[in-house]
Formats: structure tokens, sequence, C-alpha cells
């Protein structure tokens, strides 16, 4: 008899802004701790204790108990006086921290117990095994192919994106290896046609030559070969620094990690991302990959990954082929919500009943506000691209560390794949092989569990983590509405809010600018006084209503896409020139809680007082 998950409610699943579940809590984690140690007692129960009585007795036994508890409440003291107040169910409108699931944080505290390290199959088959799981469901939530897919955990999703690199520069220089060693397979073409072969062509020639497997790999980018002629990697200006980081490590260069513009709404400028590709086809340039990301990490938008699939759609009958990696590290989840009971994605003009019927979201208009079109289609657009960068450390609510990338097609791993044979043994199966495929060496099987866990308790689509992401989004559209046009006197001065564009998702941008003021540097003085003042700067810690983040949005990086936005506050353009930058409040609406209507209309109260306060705190420095 199978088990039926009942409907989920999210109060549950959390710890609580007041601890509310502690209860629960402790329950659960010294279940698994009894367990723990019961499967410690019950092995070989021949063999006798090593820590005896007679030893808990001895005076250093018992100073070294009462050393250990000293050391445990300096650490409780660090932590209590020197941490920020993430859990508040409406205060903290800050960077990406918020509750972490109670289950995962339960999972991951009860694995350690147990010490896996997953990269070594004989050390860890059980979480192994849950990490197997866990990429095939990730690959799910994607729409990927089942059984042609695969997918894995990571540290982090710099670490993510830098395999995602990884694949497409070893993918793109395949072609130029094949012509040394199997010339055969590839007669007749060019090298810019071997350049501009798609990822499903090239690995259809290496499924024809397993035994020279090792002999073409060698003589690929792996081997320090043909890099030069790999061409561009075309990030947009909203590009995470991990970008950078990879096309050094991995000796693509900084040179070809080229940014393309953002258009006002800061979602990549499709036009001009096509106008690049041509520009440098004319010069015989080829386009080692295009990354689209979903959920910038400055602005939360979504670029419009359905575009640039159409866009490759259309240069490949020209010749023109490139490698498509979404950089979803923020907003990965979010696809949850587009996936109906059954792991379908929903149609279009089935969303609304499938939200109603799983109780998504409280007020259907704030539904409306959020979803576009281009929302919608770039999010189903994720299945056709090669790989996918998804942190479960953010919108999974796992806590840290816990990356993850997905990959369309899982010949991909020959094209990265080593052995070490002390760890496991080539030709093996999966698992087994994990550490054969990645980047890292050893890694927390805990992390495995705390993921596993929270995906059987929210399952990937609007049963489980759909509504947690419409409850993120729905809290992040309420903050924007309370946002909007809201005025503040000062000293006699009028100061509004004006949030910087509609969110695509649950990032809330924002910037305070004084009635009459037409000094940008003015106003960035008083959004980054107010930050100070909102933060751990000078807020205090424990004591303070209100927390935020902050950022800078200047020309070196983006452009003159702001300009549109600095003008709506008041400045010319010949301000935004001379000054070239704008300083910007930046909130990630990740409360379990505040969609709640009632609960956001108590800290909307909390928030205006909190607000006017460290607003005149900034405007007197």
């Amino acid at each position: 008899m199978s088990y039926q998950i009942p409907e989920i409610d999210l109060k549950a699943l959390f710890l609580g802004h007041k601890g509310e579940n502690v209860d629960l809590f402790k329950e659960v984690l010294l279940k698994m701790v009894d367990e723990h140690v019961g499967w410690r007692q019950n092995y070989q129960t021949k063999d006798m204790p090593v820590i005896t009585p007679f030893d808990k007795s001895k005076q250093s036994f018992q100073d070294t108990s009462n050393h250990m508890r000293s050391v445990f409440n300096e650490l409780s003291c660090k932590l209590r006086s020197q941490s920020m107040p993430w859990h508040t169910a409406g205060r903290f409108w800050g960077h990406m921290n918020s509750e972490t699931l109670m289950p995962a944080i339960i999972a991951y505290s009860a694995a350690m117990l147990w010490n896996g390290n997953n990269v070594a199959y004989e050390s860890s088959p059980g979480t192994s095994q849950m990490e197997e799981e866990v990429g095939h469901q990730l690959c799910k939530m994607m729409s990927y192919k089942a059984g042609a897919s695969w997918g894995h955990i990571c540290a982090d999703g710099s670490i993510a994106n830098f395999e995602g690199l990884w694949y497409a520069r070893n993918m793109k220089s395949l072609p130029l290896a094949i012509r040394e060693i199997a010339p055969e397979y590839v007669q007749g073409k060019s090298e810019w046609e071997l350049l501009n072969m798609s990822t499903e062509e090239i690995l259809d020639i290496m499924d024809q030559l397993p035994e020279k497997l090792d002999e073409i790999k060698s003589r690929s980018a792996r081997g320090g070969y043909h890099l030069p002629k790999l061409g561009k990697w075309l990030i947009p200006q909203t590009k995470h620094y991990s970008w950078l980081k990879a096309g050094d490590v991995l000796g693509v260069g900084l040179d070809a990690v080229e940014a393309v513009d953002v258009d006002s709404s800061y979602h990549m400028d499709i036009a001009k991302l096509e106008a690049r590709i041509r520009e440098l086809a004319a010069q015989h340039i080829p386009v080692l990959g295009v990354v689209g990301v979903v959920g910038s990490t400055e602005e939360g938008q979504i670029d419009h990954i359905h575009k640039i699939v159409a866009l490759r759609e259309k240069l490949r009958r020209e010749g023109i082929y490139f490698y498509i990696h979404v950089d979803a590290a923020y907003g990965g989840y979010a696809r949850s919500i587009f996936l109906d009971e059954n792991d379908q994605f929903i149609d279009y003009d089935q969303i609304d009943e499938v939200y109603e019927r799983n109780h998504v979201f409280t007020d259907m208009k704030l539904k409306e506000q959020w979803l576009t079109d281009d929302v919608y289609n770039a999010f189903k657009a994720m299945s056709q691209v090669e790989s996918i960068t998804i942190d479960p450390h953010k919108m999974g609510y796992i806590p840290y560390a816990a990356g993850a990338i997905v990959i369309r097609d899982i010949r991909m791993r020959d094209a990265i794949s080593y052995f070490a044979t002390y760890v496991f043994e080539k030709g093996a199966d999966i698992p087994a092989l994990l550490g054969a495929y990645i980047m890292e060496g050893s890694k927390a099987g805990a992390t495995a569990a705390a993921v596993w866990t929270a995906h059987r308790v929210l399952p990937l689509n609007v049963t489980g983590y759909g509504k947690l992401m419409g409850a993120s989004i729905e809290g992040a559209f309420r903050f924007y509405n309370f946002l909007k046009g809201k005025k503040f006197n000062v000293n006699g001065k009028t100061i509004t809010a004006y949030p910087l564009a509609k969110p695509d998702f649950n990032m809330v941008d924002y910037v305070f600018n004084v009635e009459g003021n037409t000094d940008l540097e003015v106003t960035n003085k008083l959004n980054h006084d107010f930050f100070d003042y909102s933060s751990y700067v000078k807020g205090d810690l424990y004591g303070n209503k209100f927390f935020t983040s902050h950022t800078d949005f200047a020309i070196p990086d983006y452009g003159n896409s702001p300009l549109e936005y600095v003008q709506s506050l008041g400045f010319t353009k010949e301000e935004w020139e001379r000054v070239e930058k704008v300083t910007i409040l930046r909130a990630c609406a990740l409360s379990p809680y505040a969609h709640d209507p009632e609960v956001f209309d108590y800290y909307a109260a909390e928030l205006e007082e909190a607000i006017q306060e460290n607003l005149t705190h900034a405007m007197n420095e």
C-alpha cells in the first residue's frame, strides 16, 4: 500500500519565527540520534564499549566535558550576538538568507553522524544513492528525459557554473580532436563547420568511437589543445562573478568571457545578442556558448530563455551553433510552480485552475501581477538547453552548502570524466562513479541527505515546492506594492520609495530619493547610509526592526541599462553620465510567512515605522 502525501502546510515545515515548532524539531532530531546510537549498539553486540563508567568517573573526563560545555556557551554567545535575524516573519528583506526547511536541517544533522563521503561509494552507499536520486529529481523538474539526463549536488552555484563551462569547453573542442584521431567521421567538414557542430551531433559520433574515447579526449581542450579557437562565452551584464573565475580557471581566458547588454528591465537583450553573434561569425569567431540567467543575483529577473533557444534554432539553419547554459542558481526551483501534480508542465490556460486546486496563492491578483508570457515561456524552454545550475541552498531552502547542476544528455559526462582507481572502478555503475564526473573531491553525504529529505517531504511540483515558491513570490509582490510610491517625511523633506522593476520572481530592488533632489550622488549617499542603519554596519543586529541589502548598478557593469530608471527618479542623462552609478537597495523576499495577508499587514506597519527611523538616521549623517 503506497503512502499518500497529504496536502502540504508550509507552517509545519519550519522551526518558526518564534521557534513555534521546537517540540516537533526536537522530537524528530532526538529520534534520529537515538536510532543512530541504537545502530552502533547493535553492530557486533559482543564487542565491549571502549568508554566505560570508570572512564566517565575520572576527574579528567569531567573536566574535559565541562570544558566542552564552556566552549559551547561561548559559541552560543557569539552566534546570538553576531548573527542576522533572518528568521523573522517579516523584518528581514535583505540577502539570500531565510528560514531553512526543518526536515533538511534535521536530515543534515542526522546524516553527519554517519560521516559519509559521497565521492567514494564505499564510504557512503546510502547517501550516494540519495544523491543519484536527487539528480534524477532535479532533471525531472527541468523536464529532461528520464534515463537520458543526469545531475548531481555540488558545493554551490559557482562550482556548478564551472562545470557548465567545463562541459561546453570540452564538447566544443571534440570535433577538432576527432579530425586528428578519426578523421573519417568528420570528413569534408571545414574547421568552421567543426566548431559549429551541435552537441547531439558530436555525441552521436563519439558513440561510434568508444575505443578511441580517451585518445580523442587527450587531444581536446582537456589536453590544452584548441583553446584559442573555441570562441566567445557570452553572458548577460547581470551575470554572476563566477563566470569570470570560470573563464580564468578553465583556460578559456577572461577575454573570451563577454557581457551582452541587458535592456531596461534587466533581461539579456536578444537583438544585441544576435547582432554580436553575427558580428563574430563574420570574423569566423565561433560562440562557445550563451548563458541565460534565471533569477539574476542583483535583480532576480528571468532572462528570456525561450528567445535564446529560438535564436539558436534560427542561426543553426545558417550553420552557427552554440551551447546554452542556464544559470538558475537562484531561480531554478521556481520551475516547480509550473509542474502539475503529475510533474507535467502546465498549459498556460490551465494554470489558474491548478493553482486554485493546490492553494498555491492566497491572492490570485498577485499571481496575475507576477506571471507574464515571457516568464512562463522562459521556464518552459529550460528543458531545451544543455545544462542548468540549480542551488538547493537558495530557493530549495536547504542549509549551506548545496549547489547542483543537471545536464540534458547524460553522454556529455564522457567529455569530462576522470577515474581514480582507489576511489572508483572504471566501468562501474553510478553512483559508485560519481567522483569521476564532477569537479570536486570529497563531499558531504549529509548534504545529499538534506536535499533528498526535503524533496521527499515537498514534491518538486505544485503540491510541494510550488506552494513554497508561490508563497515567496506572493510575499515579494506584497512588499513591492507596499513600497511603490511610499512617502516618508524626514526633517520637513519628503522621501519617496521607487521600486526598480516589476519582479520576474521574488527579488525587490528599490531606491529612496528626496523630492526635488537632482544630485545623484546625494541619493546614492542617502541609500548607502540607509543600508548602514538597516544592516550589520551601524544597525543593532538584534534590536534593529528592519534589515535590507544593497548593491551598485554602475556603467562599467551595466552600461546604460539603468538610465531609464534613473531618469524616472528625476535625474538627467547628463547626471547619470557624471556619476556613473546608482546605489540600489535589494530585498530577497524569501520569508515563507509574509505571503499571508494578515502577517504582512502587521509587518507593513512595523516596516513603515522602522524605515522612517532609519531614514531619519541616514538624513542626519
